[in-house]
């Protein structure tokens, strides 16, 4: 991710282009690692950086991501700088094209929304993200009108804390109505899909993932349906996005190898994962206390 000031994993923008550089290289043919280009958003970054690393995915043909729109005082921010919308600003920069995928996109006005689709921009919405940082709630029913392809994400674990796509699908879909007052927005199949194949769209992976059929990789999870809450089954996919947890998951398969059998792990040692996760307690606790020179506001 890259920001107009130094980041703590590597310093000065000149290193992190350096660093980027380097995890493309090394990462380039893993089956399971793909790299994108991030400049973290419009107003942390300058028309230049902005620019430098659009240069950058070109060159490599890589995604770009960034977060766009998601506050009022984003909004108000570009504006206030460049006397147009980020949408706007992306365009002239050269940006807006089907390279970007556009995070968040709480706050969009009608002709941006023209703009994006006729641009071929790919749209990740976080809902429970939008939610919890009070941002606002996504035109999603508007985008997908507009046919752009919308895919769900979750944004990080300090904006959204579990990282479970059961609960993302189920805020999705309620927000979806709640938002327009129209109760069949946001049905289950359509988030459901925003979740898989249109998520997959949205990286620019739907020949590799997102759907299970021939010539695509094997990524599959069983589910427990024998619960209360999974019975009985009317609808799958209302079971799914409305009533199913991360918990209900006993088995995952991925590109075809058992990870997980019966909720146990066969790859990781889930207590050395979980003893490493409370190792850095300390450490930012004491950040947040203003140790080491540092200070975070909770």
């Amino acid at each position: 991710v890259f920001y107009d000031f130094p980041s703590p994993n590597y310093g000065e923008i000149d290193n992190g282009f350096a660093y980027v550089e380097n995890m493309i290289e090394r990462w380039r043919d893993d089956p399971l690692v793909s790299i994108a280009i991030e400049p973290h958003a419009l107003y942390t970054c300058t028309p230049e950086l902005l620019k430098r690393a659009g240069l950058l995915a070109e060159r490599h043909d890589l995604p770009f991501i960034t977060h766009v729109a998601e506050t009022s005082s984003e909004i108000d921010e570009i504006h206030r700088r460049y006397g147009k919308s980020p949408f706007r600003h992306l365009d002239d920069l050269g940006l807006l094209n089907s390279r970007l995928i556009a995070v968040h996109c709480v706050h969009v006005q009608d002709e941006d929304v023209s703009l994006m689709a006729e641009k071929g921009v790919r749209v990740v919405t976080t809902p429970e993200s939008n939610m919890k940082l009070a941002s606002g709630t996504a035109r999603v029913k508007k985008y997908l009108e507009a046919g752009l392809t919308v895919g769900l994400g979750t944004d990080g674990c300090a904006s959204n804390n579990d990282l479970d796509m059961f609960g993302e699908m189920d805020t999705a879909a309620k927000l979806g109505k709640i938002s327009t007052m129209d109760p069949t927005a946001a049905p289950a199949p359509v988030v459901y899909k925003m979740a898989t194949i249109e998520g997959a769209k949205a990286l620019g992976m739907e020949k590799r993932i997102g759907s299970i059929e021939p010539g695509k990789k094997a990524d599959i999870i069983i589910i427990d349906t024998n619960t209360p809450h999974m019975t009985p089954m009317y609808e799958p996919f209302s079971h799914l996005v409305y009533a199913a947890n991360g918990g209900d998951v006993t088995h995952t398969i991925i590109g075809g190898s058992l990870v997980m059998e019966n909720r146990r792990l066969l790859t990781l040692d889930l207590q050395d994962l979980l003893e490493a996760a409370r190792s850095k307690q300390k450490t930012v606790l004491g950040w947040l206390a203003g140790e080491n020179g540092k200070r975070f506001k909770p």
